[in-house]
C-alpha cells in the first residue's frame, strides 16, 4: 500500500502553499547562520530532501559543490528550474532517503523543514540517520530542522484556514495520536468548485529523543538549537535544530 509521501499529487498541490515567495527568500538569509552552526569549511555538501532547492540553489550559488535529494520528481524539476534561472550548478539525484548513502562523499549534510520522521516504522528513521552518517566525511556535520514535540505542544491548535489572494481556501486539521509520537494533519485545499484532500502523518521527537537518535546513529558533539542563529532550545524555541558531528578518527 503506497504511504502518503508517496503521492506525487500532494506535492504538486501543496506546493504553493508549503513554498510560499517569503519562505524561499528566508532560506536565503538563514544561509550563512546555518553555515557557523556547522562550524567547519564544507566544500561538498549534501541537501537530503531538497524539496525545490530552496537552500541547495544558494549554496551553489556561493560556490559549495551541493547534491540535492529528493523523491518528488516535482519538487526536483522545480529545483532545477531554479538552478538554470541562476546559472548555478547542483547535482539532483532522484532517491528516497531510506536508501540514498554515498559513503565519505561529503562534508556537511542537511535535513531541512521537518524532512524527516515521515515513516509509521521508527527504525527507518534511524535507517535515514545512519546513511547520512556512513555519506559524511570524518569530522563531518548534520544540520536537522524540525519541529520538536515540545513546541508542538506549546504552540498545537486542532484547525486554522487561511485564505489565498487567488481566492484558495486552505483548511488545516491536526490530531496527535499514537501516545503522542505522531501528528496527523489533514489538509483540505479548496479551489472554487475544486475540493481535494491530503493526509500527512510525521514522528515528532522531543529534544531528548532526536539527540539519543542521533548519537544511536554514530553522531557525537549533539547540540540542540532553539533558531538558525544559535538560540537556546528553550520555551522560547522557534524550530528544534540539531547539530551532530560524524567523529573524526
Amino acid at each position: 500500500m503506497a504511504q502518503w509521501f508517496e503521492d506525487e499529487s500532494l506535492w504538486v498541490e501543496t506546493y504553493p502553499y508549503m513554498f510560499s515567495p517569503s519562505r524561499i527568500a528566508a532560506a536565503e538569509v538563514e544561509v550563512k547562520p546555518l553555515l557557523a552552526l556547522a562550524g567547519n569549511r564544507p566544500q561538498k555538501i549534501l541537501d537530503l530532501c531538497c524539496g525545490p532547492g530552496r537552500f541547495a540553489v544558494p549554496l551553489a550559488r556561493r560556490g559549495y559543490q551541493v547534491t540535492g535529494v529528493d523523491r518528488a520528481a516535482f519538487f526536483l524539476d522545480k529545483a532545477r528550474e531554479r538552478a538554470a534561472a541562476e546559472n548555478v550548478a547542483v547535482e539532483w539525484v532522484h532517491e528516497d532517503m531510506r536508501t540514498f548513502a554515498r559513503p565519505g562523499a561529503f562534508d556537511l549534510a542537511l535535513s531541512m523543514f521537518t524532512s524527516f520522521g515521515y515513516f509509521d516504522d521508527k527504525d527507518e528513521d534511524l535507517t535515514v540517520l545512519r546513511n547520512i552518517h556512513a555519506s559524511l566525511r570524518p569530522g563531518g556535520a548534520f544540520i536537522m530542522d524540525v519541529v520538536g514535540k515540545e513546541l508542538v505542544a506549546r504552540d498545537f491548535r486542532a484547525a486554522e484556514s487561511r485564505t489565498y489572494p487567488d481566492g484558495t481556501v486552505v483548511i488545516d486539521r491536526r490530531e496527535v495520536f499514537a501516545d503522542w509520537t505522531r501528528v496527523r494533519m489533514e489538509w483540505t485545499i479548496i479551489k472554487g468548485n475544486s475540493v481535494r484532500v491530503f493526509t500527512i502523518d510525521h514522528t515528532v521527537y522531543s529534544g531528548q529523543e532526536l539527540k539519543d537518535r542521533l548519537e544511536t546513529a554514530g553522531f557525537d558533539d549533539v547540540r540542540l538549537y532553539g533558531s538558525m542563529e544559535g538560540a537556546p532550545y528553550d520555551r522560547a524555541a522557534e524550530r528544534l535544530i540539531a547539530v551532530g558531528r560524524k567523529p573524526a578518527h
